[in-house]
């Protein structure tokens, strides 16, 4: 016997994500009283305590938690359902929530948003920002941008532009207080410019040239979590930083950044656009998905027909 309606449950999850009944309620266009009436209601017909709630906070008890992680799944696909259904009659329309670190959706911003956002202006898109590898389902997200080789097998990838290359840079002005290195293990004696993940790690820098390869926990002075700003820290001179070399190519070829250690730049796999495989995509998140993989195959065919027209 069914034990939750829709409306308890839309109501459950509003308070969950906003942490209070008054946040919740000014969401759901509805009276504090009536909600805490309906969750009261909710708690007694699935005869479990939902939520912790005290005079200053709410916070959901394991229960609520595993009901959380259960239900909004489900009430996300209902609502694209019930929105692929509208949207066969009418323009397309929609949300799509994507989590990329700032780097990753640069080349979507670039190439692929413009035109999509003319072309289906009832379709809204969210940028989140984060180096963190999220947990795109437990955590909200309808997709994700990462390297092709992190993504989970249970997803579907679209993968979007080349392999990417890393290279240790630092500007001439640095390199005329410090040595450049001949190997990696020279720049242990550098400064260097860390990255570090939101999830708290710092990226090792990972180096390869023919047979040999060498992974670097280097030393320095400053840690940032965005790459654009180590490239700037790169051009002040600042220290030695380890970045995509699609990032620095015009500052490579104006000699404001030297490749320190050229030989020794290794590939990683490419970029891709991933979501679960499991799951019914709502139609907002097909058709970007399509639009990405559109660009894509227009980009390799015309680097196909470049490297062919070069021989």
């Amino acid at each position: 016997m069914m034990r939750a309606d829709l409306p308890g449950l839309t109501a459950f999850i509003a308070i969950a994500e906003q942490r209070s009944f008054s946040g919740a309620a000014r969401v759901l266009g509805v009276s504090s009283s009536a909600l805490s009436h309906s969750m009261r209601n909710l708690e007694a017909r699935l005869e479990m305590r939902l939520f912790n709630r005290t005079t200053r906070s709410v916070s959901l008890t394991e229960a609520g938690e595993q009901l959380l992680n259960g239900v909004r799944p489900l009430m996300n696909d209902l609502a694209n359902v019930v929105n692929e259904v509208t949207s066969a009659r009418i323009t397309p329309s929609g949300s799509i929530r994507i989590s990329a670190s700032e780097s990753s959706i640069r080349p979507l911003i670039r190439h692929v948003v413009p035109d999509f956002v003319i072309r289906y202006p009832q379709i809204h898109i969210e940028f989140v920002v984060d180096s963190k590898l999220q947990d795109i389902v437990g955590d909200g997200f309808d997709a994700g941008i990462r390297l092709f080789d992190d993504v989970p097998l249970d997803m579907i990838a679209i993968r979007f532009g080349p392999d990417l290359r890393f290279a240790a840079v630092a500007s001439p002005a640095y390199l005329e207080r410090y040595p450049a290195p001949e190997v990696p293990q020279d720049l242990k004696a550098h400064r260097c410019i860390r990255f570090r993940f939101t999830s708290g790690g710092l990226f090792r820098w990972d180096f390869k040239h023919d047979e040999q390869s060498a992974s670097l926990d280097v030393e320095g002075q400053v840690t940032m979590d965005n790459v654009n700003l180590m490239i700037d820290a790169a051009l002040a001179g600042i220290g030695v930083a380890w970045v995509p070399i699609a990032q620095i190519a015009d500052h490579l070829s104006d000699g404001r950044l030297i490749d320190l250690l050229p030989q020794w730049t290794p590939n990683y796999s490419g970029l891709c656009l991933y979501y679960p495989a499991n799951r019914h995509p709502p139609i907002a998140l097909r058709l970007f998905a399509l639009a990405v993989r559109e660009w894509s195959s227009r980009t390799e065919t015309l680097v196909s027909s470049m490297d062919t027209g070069s021989h």
